[in-house]
């Protein structure tokens, strides 16, 4: 089977109404809490990507059982210390970052070794992060290099320790919360702004975390826990994906958009913000409250003049995983685009900033990049006549989106590989594209 696509004609204006796929972040937490919660939990609308399998079977080796049904999954959990499982155990993270650093926080207490394996583009990711921390709870971890695969073997009486995130890793966080849940004592976060939904599940379970909200970071206090209620929970839809057609819509010609019931949780909407900094109309309709997470449907119509944005890094976590889609209004912007202190890019799936500063090149945009950011030279009248090929990403998911979403805008003959690098967070992407075409 051919694994690659080409694109060579542009979308026709439209005007519709779409829904994307579930949450990746919330589908992967959803697993990971139900799998420590005590009884029958269910969820619709889980997102049955790569990522969000490879949870599903991790906590199936972790003792605990899975129903995936038509509409719904359950999963049934024996409780905070109830993971039951054999000596020799591997458990398989894929190309999954997040449950591959958050799932060790719950082996904080296990009494056997257990070995983390990932793919190729995971395995050279950065581990050693969460590692350093874990270890202070008494952990014994041993890593390859800085990566995987490690191995994991608990204490049997986790410490409480004091822990600084700096980086803005809602993972690294989200690790720690899991580990300091099984520990007896308190433990103390202070963490860079980023992604909250870890806390909020914490909050709407009733579990022993407080947060104290201050400008620039949080204080996170969390206690051990000795009972977790089922999760109930309908998985709202990915602002991560819903972006891609955000800035579709954004790009092309007399078009409109409804996106319908997405997570518009303000950890991850620096999206919107910063698009809208560039002139780009978005509008929030139908707000409201789902289980803690803000959810709305997203109004998009094109925008005729864009303008380019000197980002304030105060926005970069709440925007990590849809800058290279930002890029892409940049290019067609009028001036010239500055994004600093994005170093963290390059530590995702692929080398994500040096991935987006090559799209751009290839579409003849000029830029000015740093380890750490970029500068990019908009044309608003950009219009691509040649042949672009996109490979050796390490499959990246966003970076073949994002190549997709160029094409279908800018026009040129794209060949993009790699095409089922989407299983990874958004395996209908292709189809909600074909449905605009039509």
């Amino acid at each position: 089977m051919i694994n690659k696509i080409t694109v060579k004609n542009k979308i026709e204006n439209f005007n519709k109404s779409i829904s994307v796929s579930g949450d990746k972040s919330l589908s992967i937490r959803w697993v990971l809490f139900s799998s420590i919660a005590k009884g029958k939990s269910k969820a619709y609308n889980l997102l049955l990507s790569e990522d969000v399998k490879a949870a599903i079977n991790a906590v199936k080796k972790l003792g605990a059982k899975v129903k995936l049904n038509k509409n719904y999954c359950t999963i049934i959990g024996n409780g905070p210390s109830g993971y039951k499982f054999k000596k020799n155990l591997t458990i398989n993270s894929e190309n999954s970052g997040t449950l591959g650093r958050l799932i060790m926080g719950l082996l904080i207490d296990t009494p056997y070794k257990i070995k983390i394996i990932g793919d190729k583009s995971l395995s050279k990711r950065d581990f050693n992060r969460i590692t350093e921390p874990l270890k202070k709870f008494g952990a014994e971890i041993k890593l390859t290099n800085k990566g995987l695969p490690l191995t994991i073997k608990g204490s049997e009486n986790p410490l409480p320790i004091n822990y600084l995130e700096n980086r803005g890793s809602a993972q690294c966080k989200s690790s720690v919360i899991f580990a300091a849940l099984k520990t007896t004592g308190k433990t103390f976060i202070k963490a860079k702004k980023s992604r909250n939904h870890t806390e909020l599940l914490c909050k709407y379970l009733k579990l022993p975390l407080k947060v104290i909200k201050k400008k620039k970071y949080d204080l996170i206090e969390v206690e051990k826990v000795n009972k977790i209620k089922p999760l109930n929970y309908k998985i709202p839809s990915d602002i991560s994906s819903a972006a891609f057609f955000i800035v579709l819509t954004a790009l092309s010609n007399n078009s409109k958009l409804l996106i319908k019931n997405v997570n518009i949780n303000p950890s991850r909407i620096g999206v919107i913000t910063i698009l809208k900094k560039m002139g780009v109309n978005i509008q929030f309709r139908n707000k409201k409250n789902y289980k803690g997470e803000p959810v709305a449907d997203i109004s998009i119509t094109s925008t005729k003049k864009l303008k380019a944005v000197d980002c304030p890094p105060s926005l970069n976590s709440g925007a990590i995983d849809e800058f290279l889609t930002i890029f892409l209004v940049a290019a067609k912007a009028s001036g010239v685009s500055y994004f600093k202190d994005i170093g963290e890019l390059n530590q995702k799936e692929s080398p994500r900033l040096k991935w987006g500063a090559k799209i751009l090149n290839k579409m003849g945009i000029k830029t000015i990049t740093t380890d750490n950011s970029i500068k990019i030279f908009g044309n608003p009248n950009l219009k691509i006549n040649k042949k672009i090929v996109i490979k050796d990403y390490l499959k990246d998911h966003r970076v073949f989106m994002t190549s997709v979403i160029a094409a279908s805008v800018f026009g040129g003959i794209w060949n993009i590989h790699d095409k089922d690098s989407i299983k990874t967070s958004f395996p209908t992407f292709l189809n909600v594209i074909n449905d605009l075409k039509k």
